[in-house]
C-alpha cells in the first residue's frame, strides 16, 4: 500500500494506483495541461471509497510506502484507464519494420 500525500492531505491506496497516478501526473506536467481523475482509496476504517485528484503542472504529489492492516487495494479498470490516459499523452513512438532493420542501403539509395 501507498500514502498519496496531496494538497495538504494523505490518502492511502495500492502501489499499482499509486504508481499509474504519478506517471500520469508526470505525463500532464511534461504537456502542460491539468486533468481530474478518480482513484480509489481507504479510509482509516478500511472502506473504500473514490476520490477525486486534480492533477497537473502545478501538482505537488508523493506516494510513499503506508503500514496498513488492509489488503493492497487493486483497481484494474482505475489502473488501465490511467495507463490509457498517460498513453495518449506521450509522443508517438517509431516502431522497426524488418525493412528498417536491415543492415545494408537498398541499391536504389547508393544510386541517388
Amino acid at each position: 500500500m501507498m500514502t498519496i500525500v496531496y494538497a495538504g492531505g494523505e490518502l492511502m491506496t495500492g502501489d499499482e494506483i499509486a504508481e499509474a497516478l504519478l506517471t500520469y501526473s508526470q505525463a500532464l506536467a511534461q504537456s502542460s495541461t491539468a486533468s481530474t481523475v478518480e482513484i480509489p482509496t481507504l479510509d482509516d476504517d478500511g472502506e473504500r471509497q473514490m476520490v477525486k485528484v486534480l492533477v497537473g503542472p502545478a501538482s505537488q504529489i508523493m506516494a510513499k510506502p503506508a503500514d496498513s492492516p488492509f489488503g493492497e487495494l487493486r483497481d484494474p479498470d482505475v489502473l488501465a484507464h490511467l495507463e490509457a490516459m498517460t498513453a495518449r499523452l506521450q509522443p508517438m513512438r517509431n516502431v522497426p519494420t524488418a525493412a528498417s532493420a536491415v543492415d545494408e542501403m537498398p541499391e536504389w539509395v547508393e544510386d541517388l
